[in-house]
C-alpha cells in the first residue's frame, strides 16, 4: 500500500515538473517571439531614429545595424573572395557535436568557396533551372490535385484552411524532387511516417534553435532545447543519407550498364569533385534552402490577391492572353508574363522571407562613410527596414505590384529589396525557388478565382526566424468555368 502512494506521489510529482515546464516553455518562447518582432519592426523605427547605422544586441550578439541601401552597397562591395555568414554558429555546432560535414551554409574559406562552384552548376542560371521544369510542373500537378481534395473536404466546398501548410509540402516536395531525384509523398493524403518525422524535425530545428541561440550555455544541461535542437538535426541529416545512399546504388548499376546519368543529385556524386560526406552535408543544407521562401510568398501572393479583385483579373487576363486554353502555363511563358514576375517581387518587399541576415568581414576592416569598423565586426543587414522605407517605395506597407512594372511607379534603390541576397554568397536555389512559385501562382489563378476568408480574418506577419503569417491563411478558391 505504501509503495502505492509512493508511485502515485512520483507520478503526480512527474507530471507537476512536465506541466511546469511546459508553462515556461511557453512563456519563454512568447518572450523570446516579441524580442524578435521588436528587433525586426525596431529596424523600420530604428532607421527613422538614428539614420542608417545604429547598434543593438540580441542575445550575446553586438551587432552594427544596416537600414540603407546606399550603405548596404558600400558595405557588400567591400566583400572579400570569401564572405562569412554569423548567423549559422548553431549549425555548425551540431555538425562538431556529431561529427558530421559541414555545407554551403556552414562551410568557410576556400573550402566553401570550393564547395560553392560546384553546387552552382546545374542551378545558379536561369538556363540550367529550366531543367527542372519538368519535374516543377508535375509537383505543381500535383499540388493542384491536393488543392481540390482539400477545397471538396471543406462544408462550402470552396474554403482551404492554412494555405502556407499546403505550400510548405508542395515546396519540401519540389525541392526533395530536384535534389533526391526521388518523391518523398509530401502532398499524399497520408504522408509516409518517416516523411512526416522529417518535416516535424525541421519544424522542430528551427523552433529550438531559438532557445539555444538565446539561453546561456549551462542551461543546455538543465533544459531539454539543446538536445531536442540536436535530435532534430539528426533526423534531417538521417533522412537525406538515406535517399542519398539509395541512389548511389541505382548509380552504380547505371554505370554498369552503361546509362547516362542525369539529374542534380546523379550529377553531384558523378562527377568526383565532391566527397560522399560533402553530399551529405550539402543535400542536407540545400534542402532547407528554399522552402520557406517558396511556401511563404506563394501563401502572402494568394492573400493580397484575394483582397484585390483588381490586379488578380489582370493577372488572369495576362495569363488568358499568353497561355491557350487548352494547357497549362509553362516555364517558356513566364518572360511573357510580367505582372505575374511582378506579383512575386512585390510578395518578397512587403514580406522578405528573413528580415535580418548577418555578415562578419574577417579579412579586412571596413570602411564606410566616415566610419572605420574592425575586422570581425557583426553587421545585421535590416532586410524589412529596408525594403519597408519610403524614401524608396511611397506607401512602402501598401501591396502594388504594378511598381515593378516597366514605365510604372518611382525608381528604387538596387539594394533595397534583395531578397536572394548578393554577390558569391546569394541563394544557390534562386532560380528553382522562382520557376516553383512563378509555375504554381500561374495554375493556381488559371483554375480559380481566389477569394478571402468570409469570416474577414485579417491576417499579419510576424518574425520566427523566418517571416510567417501570425494565424492561418484560409482562402475560397472558386473554379473558373472552363479551365483545364
Amino acid at each position: 500500500m505504501e509503495m502505492e502512494m509512493e508511485m502515485e506521489m512520483e507520478m503526480e510529482m512527474e507530471m507537476e515538473m512536465e506541466m511546469e515546464m511546459m508553462e515556461m516553455e511557453m512563456e519563454m518562447e512568447m518572450e523570446m517571439e516579441m524580442e524578435m518582432e521588436m528587433e525586426m519592426d525596431g529596424g523600420v523605427i530604428s532607421r527613422r531614429l538614428y539614420g542608417p547605422i545604429w547598434k543593438s544586441t540580441f542575445g550575446h550578439y553586438r551587432n552594427i545595424n544596416i537600414g540603407s541601401p546606399v550603405v548596404l552597397e558600400q558595405l557588400l562591395r567591400q566583400e572579400g573572395k570569401y564572405p562569412m555568414r554569423s548567423d549559422m554558429a548553431l549549425w555548425k555546432e551540431h555538425r562538431d557535436t556529431r561529427r558530421l560535414p559541414y555545407g554551403p551554409f556552414t562551410e568557410e574559406g576556400e573550402r566553401w568557396y570550393r564547395l560553392r562552384q560546384v553546387l552552382n552548376k546545374r542551378l545558379l542560371k536561369p538556363s540550367e533551372a529550366l531543367l527542372y521544369a519538368d519535374a516543377i510542373g508535375e509537383v505543381v500537378s500535383d499540388l493542384m490535385v491536393r488543392l481540390r481534395e482539400e477545397r471538396s473536404r471543406s462544408p462550402s466546398g470552396v474554403l482551404v484552411g492554412d494555405v502556407a501548410n499546403l505550400l510548405y509540402r508542395f515546396a519540401l516536395e519540389g525541392i526533395s524532387y530536384i535534389l533526391f531525384e526521388t518523391r518523398i509523398g509530401c502532398l499524399k493524403q497520408q504522408v509516409p511516417a518517416e516523411t512526416q518525422r522529417f518535416i516535424d524535425s525541421i519544424n522542430l530545428m528551427f523552433k529550438n534553435s531559438i532557445f539555444a541561440t538565446v539561453l546561456p550555455r549551462w542551461s543546455r544541461k538543465v533544459l531539454p532545447f539543446w538536445d531536442r535542437y540536436l535530435d532534430s538535426w539528426d533526423t534531417i541529416f538521417a533522412f537525406g543519407k538515406t535517399l542519398i545512399d539509395r541512389k548511389m546504388k541505382e548509380l552504380e548499376g547505371q554505370v554498369e550498364r552503361g546509362t547516362e546519368v542525369s539529374g542534380y543529385l546523379s550529377y553531384l556524386l558523378a562527377s568526383g569533385t565532391l566527397s560522399l560526406d560533402e553530399v551529405y552535408g550539402s543535400v542536407a543544407e540545400l534542402l532547407l534552402a528554399g522552402v520557406d521562401t517558396t511556401s511563404n510568398t506563394l501563401s502572402w501572393a494568394l492573400y493580397h490577391l484575394s483582397r484585390d479583385p483588381e490586379i488578380q483579373e489582370t493577372l488572369y487576363q495576362e495569363l488568358k492572353a499568353v497561355v491557350p486554353a487548352d494547357r497549362f502555363p509553362a516555364a517558356e511563358d513566364i518572360p511573357k508574363l510580367p505582372m505575374l514576375r511582378a506579383i512575386i517581387k512585390e510578395t518578397l518587399r512587403v514580406y522578405p522571407v528573413v528580415p535580418t541576415n548577418a555578415r562578419v568581414f574577417y579579412e579586412k576592416d571596413i570602411v564606410i562613410g566616415d566610419y572605420l569598423f574592425p575586422k570581425n565586426t557583426l553587421f545585421v543587414l535590416a532586410h524589412y527596414a529596408m525594403s519597408h522605407d519610403e524614401t524608396y517605395f511611397p506607401e512602402p506597407e501598401r501591396f502594388l505590384p504594378q511598381r515593378w512594372l516597366r514605365g510604372h511607379g518611382s525608381p528604387h534603390h538596387p539594394f533595397s529589396s534583395i531578397p536572394f541576397g548578393y554577390g558569391v554568397r546569394a541563394c544557390v536555389g534562386r532560380r528553382i525557388a522562382e520557376l516553383e512559385m512563378h509555375l504554381a501562382l500561374a495554375r493556381m489563378i488559371q483554375a480559380f478565382e481566389v477569394r478571402p476568408d468570409p469570416r474577414g480574418v485579417e491576417v499579419t506577419s510576424v518574425s520566427r526566424i523566418v517571416l510567417v503569417a501570425d494565424k492561418p491563411i484560409n482562402l475560397e478558391f472558386i473554379a473558373r468555368p472552363g479551365a483545364p
